[in-house]
């Protein structure tokens, strides 16, 4: 039989695996009797721990949430992947930055040596997608706001900001939470009313965090970036779960908004082209799209995008000549941007191009090809191109 201090340790194991153990399954899985399990159970209670017993055919046990935050017991493995979660918790934006390399500090003071070795020899450096707009912070007081009413089914009242506010969390008061002083900013400026929603889920989206609601007032679906959003209370009435457009789960219907689609989360818009490019340098820039190489300096390019304008900007950034494969859609896009760029062509001043320091006239205009960013990709990857359906 195990000693009394390794037999709690495999106890408490058991208990955090599963929400209910009966007690004769207990006493099996350790080898020792009821009256052992019984007498074990209240030693570890003794230390902080809150099981609970239930009665019935099959009664036992079961390790309750309490008050206060007991030890936790992890194996290897787990001990391994909170460390390593937390190290990578500053890409999340959810404002918890200091809180998780508090804790991991906390976890580590607590590990065996051979796992803390395991820890320190993994370096790990956090780098967010690089963008012109850094993804904003969001005050973790309104996440969880947000999160108390989703799991309440409660309706949520805020006021929602038409841009980020400077720094997460400003102006708001404890947890996030708005009050009703009246429909007026610090300048005494009438601001928009607050929103009355039902929210169902919140999602995080490429770097940012979004409330997924039913819009009362306008009777529809809406996504509403977090950061922007000001909670207000008391929260609303009870309501019932509403089934998303189409049947579809979350995920895609989220996909589905950022593509300019309800009920998909394909793009409404998809094209084959022929380039006159390698296909390794027009893979390294085609994002979602499919590139499949036809020759040493030629591949044909499958990609998405939520306009037939879009996608056509997104193709005619990679300066090479294009051969459109279909359909007519993209080749009428194609013809209504080269009116658009004529006419912008005929409307510009005769000077010549902007120049970085150091760099030739003559080697001006040649950034649009496979060597950096496509123009129009921003929009064609979906990463602001769904914006138009949120809020």
């Amino acid at each position: 039989m195990q000693k009394t201090s390794a037999r709690l340790l495999s106890l408490l194991s058991l208990l955090q695996a599963r929400r209910d153990w009966p007690g004769a399954l207990l006493a099996e899985r350790l080898d020792i009797s009821p009256r052992t399990v019984r007498r074990d159970v209240d030693r570890l209670r003794e230390l902080g721990y809150p099981i609970v017993a239930f009665k019935g055919p099959d009664g036992g046990y079961r390790l309750d949430a309490g008050t206060e935050l007991p030890p936790l017991l992890f194996d290897d493995e787990q001990a391994v992947a909170l460390a390593v979660a937390l190290r990578i918790a500053t890409t999340t934006g959810a404002g918890i930055e200091e809180a998780a390399a508090r804790a991991l500090t906390t976890v580590r003071q607590v590990m065996p040596a051979r796992l803390r070795r395991r820890i320190d020899t993994f370096e790990v450096t956090a780098v967010a997608r690089p963008t012109t707009r850094p993804n904003p912070q969001v005050d973790s007081g309104v996440l969880m706001t947000l999160g108390a009413a989703v799991h309440a089914r409660e309706v949520l009242r805020f006021d929602y900001a038409l841009t980020s506010p400077p720094e997460a969390g400003a102006g708001k008061g404890k947890g996030g939470r708005g009050s009703d002083n009246g429909n007026r900013n610090d300048e005494g400026c009438a601001l928009p009313p607050p929103r009355r929603v039902q929210p169902h889920h919140i999602v995080t989206w490429s770097g940012r965090w979004y409330l997924v609601a039913w819009d009362l007032d306008r009777e529809d679906w809406r996504t509403f970036r977090a950061d922007r959003i000001t909670p207000r209370t008391p929260t609303g009435p009870r309501f019932t779960p509403r089934e998303l457009p189409g049947g579809v789960d979350v995920s895609a219907f989220v996909a589905g908004r950022f593509h300019g689609s309800d009920n998909s989360d394909d793009w409404p818009c998809r094209g084959e082209v022929i380039l006159d490019l390698p296909a390794a340098d027009v893979s390294r820039y085609s994002r979602d799209g499919l590139v499949e190489e036809l020759g040493p300096d030629r591949c044909r390019l499958f990609l998405g995008s939520w306009s037939w304008p879009g996608l056509a900007a997104t193709i005619g950034g990679f300066d090479a000549d294009i051969e459109v494969v279909g359909p007519a859609e993209l080749r009428d896009a194609f013809a209504h941007l080269a009116r658009r760029y004529a006419k912008a062509a005929t409307n510009t001043p005769a000077t010549p191009p902007p120049t970085r320091a150091g760099e030739r006239p003559d080697a001006a205009g040649s950034e649009a090809g496979p060597g950096s960013e496509a123009p129009g990709s921003e929009a064609g990857s979906g990463q602001d191109a769904g914006h138009r359906h949120l809020g």
